[in-house]
């Protein structure tokens, strides 16, 4: 993509943003909270893209003030400093090109949203819940790193440890454009606590990450929806199995169930429950979008397919294997504590290279 191509494409945006600068201040436009909400969230997200235009334009105008110095200046001392100047400020474009690039494709608007973590154990039966359970750690532990905050919806406890099924929103900046990645099942070899005779088991738990619905991008009848309360189970002290706090909505057109027991309030549980339903809805859409875009491309590392294996924790090796990226680490402990930003770093950056590409084509 040569320079002009950049500038033309650049022009397209800073009049977009330009735009949204003066409808955000429109009366009318700030009445309409959805659109304002939506607005304001695409000013933002172009912010990144104006900055590196401007800059990448201050360098094209100090190169072209370099190159007419060098063809009109006689004195020798001025044409050296300008000869200088330009060779460390074409050393600069390229790179600036490459970022602006990246900039300009399309990002998916979920990325800044919060997410809607699942984590469900898959077949090896108690060794598959112990497992689901090791992953909740490693999330929890990540999310802690990443200073965001993890609010526990439901969860069924496996019957020798771990969970059947857990189910926990993520707050924070970014969240589901990092956690997105972790979408598929994940399978686990090693020797089990309940096996007597040493042998490796392959036993695996299915990961699916959400992107949270905000209240404007969905809207649900409440005539649609059946509500239960019963008794919470697990920890919370007196309340549990005393007090009907436990919350379970099923959305009588889609069949979608969703509970909610982690606060004493039924009040609270039924705010996170109507949050997960609202998220859980907005996801079959989402998937449709993702759908779309995974049959135009070949290899998209991240093409929401909950049913590919993506990751294997290999404890006899020490080691964890990506198969998406065919990439391999041999610090299997310091994953499970949470040290997965290496592995996101280089999915992100295959799908990038692969979004490049198509953007080229």
């Amino acid at each position: 993509m040569n320079s002009n191509l950049i500038i033309d494409k650049l022009e397209g945006v800073k009049q977009r943003f330009d735009d949204i600068a003066q409808l955000i201040t429109d009366p009318d436009i700030i009445a309409d909270m959805k659109r304002y909400i939506k607005l304001s969230k695409e000013f933002k997200e172009l912010e990144p893209v104006i900055q590196a235009y401007m800059e990448y334009k201050n360098v094209l105008s100090n190169i072209q003030s370099a190159k007419e110095i060098l063809s009109t200046e006689k004195d020798e001392e001025l044409r050296e400093m300008a000869k200088g100047e330009l060779e460390e400020l074409n050393e600069k474009v390229i790179p600036m090109e490459e970022q602006i690039k990246l900039l300009l494709i399309p990002a998916d608007p979920e990325d800044t949203k919060n997410a809607m973590v699942e984590i469900r154990a898959g077949t090896g039966g108690d060794e598959a819940s112990i497992f689901a359970g090791d992953l909740y750690r490693m999330y929890t532990k990540f999310c802690e790193n990443k200073g965001w905050k993890n609010e526990l919806n439901s969860f069924t406890e496996g019957t020798v440890g771990g969970y059947k099924e857990i189910v926990f929103k993520v707050k924070g900046k970014g969240v589901y454009g990092i956690m997105k990645y972790e979408s598929g099942v994940h399978r686990v070899q090693r020797v089990p606590q309940t096996e007597t005779q040493g042998r490796v088991h392959t036993s695996a738990a299915s990961v699916a990450v959400l992107p949270e619905a905000e209240e404007f991008d969905i809207e649900i009848k409440q005539d649609d929806i059946r509500k239960d309360t019963y008794c919470s189970s697990g920890p919370g002290g007196q309340s549990v199995n005393t007090t009907y706090s436990a919350i379970r909505l099923t959305h009588i057109p889609t069949g979608i169930v969703v509970t909610c027991q982690d606060q004493k309030s039924q009040l609270k549980n039924l705010d996170k429950a109507m949050a997960e339903l609202r998220t859980r809805l907005y996801d079959l859409e989402y998937q449709k979008y993702m759908s779309e875009i995974a049959s135009k491309r070949k290899t998209m590392v991240s093409t929401g397919d909950r049913s590919a294996k993506i990751r294997t924790y290999n404890y006899p090796q020490g080691r964890v294997t990506d198969h998406r990226i065919n990439y391999t680490m041999y610090n299997l402990s310091a994953v499970l504590n949470g040290e997965i930003q290496e592995l996101i770093n280089k999915l992100q950056m295959a799908e990038n290279a692969e979004r490049l590409k198509e953007s080229e084509v």
